[in-house]
C-alpha cells in the first residue's frame, strides 16, 4: 500500500498538477480555490502524521530489537503455527528489513533475516503477527478474504487510474469536461478502499499474536507489553497509509468539483 501511495505522489502530483496549475486562472478560477488549499492541507497533515508514526514505529522496533528474548522469530512462528494446527504452513526467510509477510498463495510465513534468526522481543512480535495472518487465512477471516479479492482490482486501478486521471486533469486544464478525470478518480479510489480494508486485517493479526503470546507463556509481562507497543506502532503505519489515501482522494474530488462548477 505504501508503494502504491509513493507511486501516486511521485507520478501524478509533480507532473499533472504542475501542468494543471500553470494552465488555470489565478483569480476567479478553480486552480487556487479555498477547497484546493484545504485539500493540500489535508495531504500535508496526513504526510506529517505518517512521518511521525513511521519514526515511532522505527524507534520501537529498534529499541525492542535490542531486548533479548528466549525464542527467535522462526521458533516463535513454528510454535504458534503448531499450537493452531497449521502444519501445512512453511516458514522461510526473505532478504531485507521490514519485509516480513504472509503469502496466502503458497501458505508461507516469510520473515526478514533478522526476525527469522534473532532472539529479540521485536523478532518474536513480528513473527507472531505474521502467523496471525496465517491463522486468519486458515479460518477464512472475512476481512482478509476481502483484501485478497481486492488485490487484482487495486493493481489495475492504481496503474490505469494514474494514466486516466492524468489525462483527465490535463483535459480539465485545457478547458474540457471532467468525465475522464472522474473515471480516473474512481479507479484511484480502489486504493483507498484497499487501505481501509487492510486496517482490520492488521489490527486483528496483532490481537491474535498478543493473545497467543500471553496464553502460551512464551513472553513474560514485560516482554508482552513491549511486543504490544511494537505491534501497535507497526499497525499505525497502515492507519497513516489510509489517511494519506483518503487525503489524496478528497484533494482530487475538490479539484474536480471546482472544475465542474466553473465549467457550468
Amino acid at each position: 500500500m505504501l508503494t502504491i501511495m509513493s507511486d501516486l505522489f511521485s507520478v501524478i502530483i509533480p507532473d499533472t498538477l504542475a501542468y494543471y496549475y500553470s494552465n488555470t486562472p489565478t483569480q476567479g478560477g478553480y486552480g487556487y480555490s479555498s477547497l484546493t488549499f484545504l485539500g493540500l492541507g489535508l495531504i500535508l497533515l496526513a504526510a506529517l502524521a505518517g512521518s511521525i508514526i513511521r519514526n515511532k514505529m522505527m524507534a520501537a522496533m529498534q529499541e525492542y530489537s535490542a531486548q533479548p528474548a528466549p525464542f527467535s522469530g522462526a521458533e516463535i512462528a513454528a510454535k504458534m503455527l503448531a499450537d493452531n494446527g497449521l502444519n501445512n504452513v512453511r516458514i522461510t526467510h526473505t532478504p531485507g528489513e521490514l519485509t516480513d509477510h504472509y503469502n496466502p498463495a503458497n501458505h508461507s510465513v516469510n520473515l526478514s533475516e533478522s526476525v527469522y534468526a534473532e532472539r529479540t522481543v521485536a523478532a518474536m512480535a513480528v513473527a507472531a503477527h505474521e502467523c496471525g495472518h496465517a491463522i486468519q487465512h486458515a479460518q477464512a477471516y472475512p476481512w482478509l478474504s476481502m483484501r485478497s479479492q481486492l488485490v487484482p482490482i487495486v493493481n489495475l486501478g492504481s496503474r490505469l487510474g494514474q494514466i486516466v486521471l492524468t489525462i483527465g486533469l490535463i483535459l480539465v486544464a485545457a478547458g474540457g469536461g471532467t468525465t475522464i478525470a472522474w473515471v480516473g478518480l474512481l479507479l484511484f479510489a480502489t486504493t483507498t478502499v484497499f487501505a481501509l480494508v487492510t486496517l482490520p486485517v492488521e489490527f486483528d493479526a496483532s490481537r491474535r499474536a498478543l493473545a497467543w503470546m500471553q496464553r502460551s507463556g512464551v513472553a513474560d509481562r514485560t516482554m508482552h507489553g513491549q511486543a504490544g507497543t511494537a505491534l501497535k506502532w507497526a499497525a499505525m503505519t497502515y492507519v497513516a497509509a489510509a489517511l494519506s489515501s483518503i487525503a489524496m482522494l478528497v484533494y482530487y474530488i475538490f479539484i474536480l468539483l471546482n472544475s465542474s462548477r466553473d465549467n457550468r
